[in-house]
């Protein structure tokens, strides 16, 4: 006669890997080499900070949205550390490059259209605001810089905050989740302008503390800092496109809070 098996029931899971923030490990380490490899890659220079920028910035937001907002914040850290080692001469403070990266790919994992995160934009939205009065508006009261040369050279920053804090950040956020590729193209040049324009303001704020540069330099910015950005915007949108189209069609497994 078979005896039955005595004891408590066990439950037998299956687990994929190690995961951070619901990421794995593995799409971490894949996109920091992603963003290492396009830190090599200069594109123009920016005035206040007196160097050039690299491609990697346009893409600290895809990180973001394809991982989700914490596990995005450290995979751009970690490529944007190991780009700026190797890489110096795209980078001239190497901390400042290593929080504009965080920024990046955090404000855009939070750029949610529902579900438990989606009040984190409020706090981002107030430290944004914030941070512009200690730039711009430092400038002007206390530097003598005028308004609207101030305003003209912080054109990316403020636009980028005023359409975090509109619907235009949700919008994106659903563009980048739809089926259609050409949606998905547009709402990320549209979340790239917002978030890569947080990202520049964070860094252009700590770097208006070291550098004070005066009212002529802010009226060189105005014409040259938008198309700057824009280029940002494009690189996110056409590396970006074709990066959640291959995830896509290769049926990778979405991380948790991914927005593709």
């Amino acid at each position: 006669m078979t005896e039955s098996p005595l004891g408590e029931e066990r439950e037998v899971r299956s687990f994929g890997g190690i995961a951070v923030d619901g990421a794995p490990v593995a799409y971490i380490i894949s996109l920091a080499g992603v963003v290492t490899v396009l830190a090599f890659i200069p594109l123009s220079v920016v005035l206040g900070g007196g160097s050039s920028f690299p491609m990697s910035q346009g893409v600290y937001p895809l990180v973001g949205w394809i991982l989700g907002p914490v596990a995005g914040a450290l995979s751009s850290s970690i490529g944007a550390l190991v780009g700026a080692l190797v890489a110096p001469y795209t980078t001239s403070v190497i901390w400042v490059t290593i929080t504009s990266a965080i920024v990046g790919s955090f404000t855009a994992g939070a750029m949610v259209d529902g579900g438990p995160r989606r009040h984190w934009w409020i706090p981002l939205a107030a430290l944004f605001t914030l941070s512009y009065l200690l730039y711009a508006g430092r400038a002007v009261v206390q530097n003598g810089v005028e308004l609207l040369p101030a305003l003209l050279g912080s054109f990316i920053d403020w636009s980028a905050l005023l359409l975090f804090i509109l619907p235009t950040r949700t919008l994106a956020a659903r563009w980048i989740g739809s089926s259609d590729m050409r949606r998905v193209a547009t709402g990320l040049f549209l979340g790239t302008w917002i978030a890569a324009g947080l990202s520049h303001l964070t860094a252009s704020t700590v770097m208006y503390f070291i550098i004070n540069w005066p009212n002529p330099v802010w009226m060189m910015m105005a014409p040259m800092a938008p198309v700057e950005h824009a280029v940002r915007s494009l690189i996110g949108a056409v590396v970006g496109s074709g990066v959640i189209a291959g995830m896509r069609a290769a049926g990778l497994v979405k991380p948790r809070w991914a927005m593709y």
